[in-house]
């Protein structure tokens, strides 16, 4: 059985595949995040909501899945 945490990852990597899907059809472009956004998405995923600056009603597992492949592979 799946946990709450998978279910959500895999969410987040499917709007991510169907928002670069969409953007590559319909536009022509890709979508890149660079690494210190991403990074600092994270980070304010995993602060509490007492200690966050702005809030960020996305769960962490969501927000890995989203932008996991722009940690993961470097483009030039």
């Amino acid at each position: 059985m799946l946990t709450t945490f998978t279910l959500l990852l895999a969410a987040g990597v499917g709007f991510r595949l169907a928002l670069s899907l969409a953007l590559s059809r319909y536009s022509d472009r890709s979508l890149e995040i660079p690494q210190t956004v991403a990074i600092l998405l994270i980070v304010l995923a995993c602060l509490p909501a007492w200690a966050s600056p702005l809030a960020l009603p996305v769960p962490l597992a969501f927000v890995l899945g989203a932008v996991l492949p722009d940690l993961l592979t470097r483009r030039t």
